[in-house]
């Protein structure tokens, strides 16, 4: 099965390239940057194999997307037309979620918060907590059955550091590094020992609320470009997964199709 995993987010669109099941390559991209996510799908569709009963040479291959940002949507959706003549299958339009979610407005959860759960539970095949720190920061609850039973949404650091510059009269703006103790005897370095401690804090007090709901303890995986700097830090989680959404978004491919298999 060979498939272009999308993961189109607030601030950056992943491009990962799945070859015979096997994770090849991935690439984040400015989303906003039409011209390099042209040039990299042109890339990746280049490498996928010409299927040997096409009589017009067409790729054995498709492209799947899981999108929070409609207009980015459009954007990838124009690119395979015009480049490949290929249709975009989207997650929870054309293919179906890979898990039962347990929420109110199943509807407006995001694809990618969904597909990073399943992934996780795919691997653990117990509850397990998903946390993925983005533009915004979710923590997800899978129980041991493989529902999803919703989360919390919180900021991310970037969100969060702009806020502060944004509503404040001198405080200024800081990417969030890793401190180097726990308190900072400037005001940069405070900015980014509050903001580094209190997410930590966050995904540590949300967990164990978790796990009183569910009885135990569950196994927490984080992924996302701010998991990194964090996950020294967090003796309390399980593992660091990067990419966890497009590997989930294959996941949701490959179930799909094993789907229609089974039924025939």
């Amino acid at each position: 099965m060979n498939v272009i995993a999308i993961d189109i987010g607030n601030t950056n669109i992943g491009i990962a390239l799945f070859l015979d099941n096997n994770e090849e390559s991935i690439e984040s991209i400015a989303g906003d940057n039409r011209e390099k996510l042209e040039s990299c799908l042109k890339t990746v569709w280049e490498k996928i194999p010409i299927s040997k009963s096409s009589k017009e040479k067409r790729r054995d291959g498709v492209i799947v997307v899981s999108s929070v940002k409609p207009v980015w949507t459009k954007t990838i959706e124009d690119i395979a037309k015009e480049n490949f003549d290929e249709k975009v299958h989207v997650i929870g339009k054309d293919i179906p979620l890979p898990m039962n979610l347990w929420v109110d407005e199943p509807d407006k959860v995001g694809t990618d918060r969904v597909v990073a759960a399943a992934a996780a539970f795919d691997v653990v095949g117990d509850a397990v907590v998903v946390a993925d720190f983005g533009t915004a920061v979710t923590i997800d609850l899978v129980d041991k059955n493989g529902i999803f039973l919703g989360g919390v949404i919180c900021p991310g650091f970037e969100i969060s550091a702009k806020a502060l510059r944004d509503y404040t009269a001198q405080l200024p703006n800081i990417k969030v590094t890793r401190p180097k103790g726990p308190y900072g005897k400037k005001t940069v370095d405070a900015i980014n020992c509050g903001l580094y401690y209190s997410i930590i804090g966050a995904l540590q007090e949300v967990t164990r609320r978790y796990a009183e709901e569910l009885g135990n303890w569950p196994q927490t995986i984080i992924t996302g470009s701010g998991a990194r700097t964090i996950f020294s830090d967090c003796d309390f989680v399980d593992d660091y997964v990067p990419n966890l959404v497009v590997k989930g978004i294959f996941l949701a491919y490959k179930k799909f199709i094993d789907t229609i298999n089974d039924q025939q």
